[in-house]
């Protein structure tokens, strides 16, 4: 059965219905047989859309692309372990998240849907603000204050309303949820259409691993889209017979913003409230993270864990990747940071996505460049 599932009370509601949460306020799951035609995938174009029946959307007229997908994987020889390295800066607006807004705004288009609104630390809002172009869809955005200066830019090129939310990112949160009462909530954490993108990732590193499964995959982790998507993705290729296994999934957290971490550790089954300090790593200054328990499940059930960098390893992390040709945003360098540091993690073939480019950042760049 296809269609909308409510992970609280359990209600389901037509995969058409526009909506991007339950009658009770719960979080919605999208309940989809993904299919894989091996013979159809790899003669198709090298992009995400090779997965086409895997994809929940229902006609390709509704398609908003920009021939995302495939991003090249790539050893990186650090030391001890085998690690691979997924250059996701590489997509149109220079993050993952297009994978995520790719699907999203295309079941907007679909549904007939004319303006969303989103709250983003900032790549969120900038792959949500050019699919929502592409789509003629009108579109606000609303940031923290302090988010970075180069995403502000790129939102405004596209073309989207935007609006800067002063206090904190929960506070971005809050203002973004009164915006959804009446307008539709491209959400890249609340919308279960994100996740049918970023499964994606998981589809193209079986394939690339020459349809194998790695043993591990090391995540940047805020709201935890990638993570999320890329169990679903693992899992769909579980049941559908073509891994045997999902990889361990292992969730980095900043140091200084890590409540996935505390509530692993503390072998909690709810986030618990922290004291969040600012970190140069800002796409994962999430102090609560509307998915946290789903996230903190996933890494349980794979056997992964939750593990934490401060900022100085996290820079230390990004000189290396330069000296490697790879500029990447400061978030991003978090599971490198994190293969460094814990040795326990470099088991087995090993793979983490660069997810920012170090354009969308160059004032913490810069200054990072200069101390090092």
């Amino acid at each position: 059965m296809s269609g909308l599932l409510c992970g609280t009370c359990g209600a389901p509601y037509p995969m058409e219905d526009p909506r991007w949460r339950c009658d009770c306020g719960g979080l919605l799951d999208i309940r989809f047989q993904a299919r894989f035609d091996k013979r159809k995938i790899v003669r198709r174009k090298p992009t995400m859309w090779r997965y086409r029946e895997a994809i929940p959307i229902e006609n390709d007229a509704s398609i908003v692309s920009f021939d995302e997908g495939m991003t090249p994987m790539i050893p990186v020889d650090l030391g001890p372990g085998e690690l691979l390295l997924k250059l996701e800066q590489l997509f149109t607006t220079g993050s993952y998240k297009d994978r995520g807004a790719a699907v999203l705004v295309s079941k907007a288009k679909e549904l007939g849907i004319e303006r969303v609104v989103e709250d983003s630390s900032g790549n969120a809002g900038c792959a949500i603000a050019a699919y929502a172009a592409k789509a003629g869809i009108r579109c606000e955005i609303l940031v923290p204050e302090s988010t970075s200066p180069g995403k502000l830019a790129q939102i405004r090129f596209y073309g989207a309303a935007l609006r800067r939310v002063p206090g904190s990112r929960e506070d971005t949160a809050s203002a973004a949820m009164s915006a959804a009462e009446t307008t539709y909530y491209a959400s890249h954490s609340w919308n279960p259409f994100f996740f049918q993108g970023t499964k994606t990732f998981a589809y193209e590193v079986w394939e690339q691993m020459e349809f194998r499964a790695p043993d591990a995959i090391l995540l940047p982790a805020g709201n935890g889209t990638l993570l999320i998507g890329s169990y679903i993705g693992f899992r769909e290729l579980r049941e559908a017979g073509l891994v045997d296994r999902i990889p361990r999934h292992v969730a980095v957290q900043a140091e200084n913003c890590a409540p996935l971490l505390a509530m692993f550790r503390g072998g909690l089954h709810a986030v618990p409230t922290i004291e969040s300090r600012e970190t140069i790593a800002e796409g994962v200054a999430i102090a609560a993270p509307v998915r946290g328990k789903e996230i903190v499940d996933i890494v349980r059930r794979t056997g992964g864990e939750v593990v934490a960098v401060d900022d100085a390893q996290v820079e230390k992390a990004l000189l290396l990747l330069g000296r490697k040709g790879l500029y990447v945003e400061p978030t991003s360098a978090l599971p490198v940071a994190a293969f460094l540091e814990y040795p326990s993690l470099r088991s087995g073939v090993v793979v983490a996505p660069l997810t920012g480019h170090g354009l969308k950042a160059t004032g913490k760049m810069q200054k990072i460049a200069s101390n090092g």
